[in-house]
């Protein structure tokens, strides 16, 4: 309700979009309602859990949520954590190609413990036409410069200002937007 009073009285200054990071679960599935998924305009994908599953189980999960109609962004594509975790396994190829026939961006995380993707991805990505959006992974105002860290991730891969979304004027945003 709030969003919605700041998106009317905002109207002809800014854009105002209401978006939720979601679990994708084990299945595919995400863990808010359709109900809820329609009503926002932004719909960032994650797996936060079950990161030991085989290839072909972590692939048809991340596909399925991908194909769901519901999802902007997927997160941290592969989970790693530099140091802590290994990138789950996952088929990059299958997952890069479902996002760029679906309209799914992949985030470059640029929180400096993931640095996910990675640049061999990015190129990857790039290659195919599948789009790029850098993401600070800010729990805090302060973390918000951590931009330049995914600025340069993107750069190790080749990604330009045209494969980034976050860096498309709004109208080329816009279609990424689901409502």
């Amino acid at each position: 309700v709030e969003i919605n009073k700041l998106k009317s009285r905002y109207a002809n200054k800014i854009r105002v979009l209401c978006g939720s990071e979601v679990n994708i679960m084990s299945d595919g599935s995400l863990d808010y309602a359709k109900k809820i998924l329609n009503q926002l305009d932004w719909v960032i994908g994650s797996v936060h859990s079950g990161f030991k599953s085989p290839e072909e189980a972590m692939t048809k999960r991340i596909i399925t949520a991908i194909e769901s109609g519901s999802l902007n962004l997927l997160a941290h594509p592969t989970g790693r954590l530099i140091g802590t975790r290994d990138p789950y396994a996952v088929d990059m190829d299958k997952v890069i190609q479902a996002a760029k026939e679906n309209q799914v961006a992949l985030e470059i995380n640029s929180y400096p413990a993931r640095l996910d993707l990675k640049d061999t991805h990015i190129r990857m990505a790039v290659e195919a036409g599948t789009k790029l959006c850098i993401g600070t992974d800010a729990h805090h105002e302060n973390n918000l410069p951590r931009i330049n860290f995914g600025i340069a991730q993107a750069r190790r891969g080749w990604a330009e200002e045209k494969d980034i979304i976050n860096a498309l004027p709004w109208k080329k945003l816009e279609k990424y937007i689901r409502r």
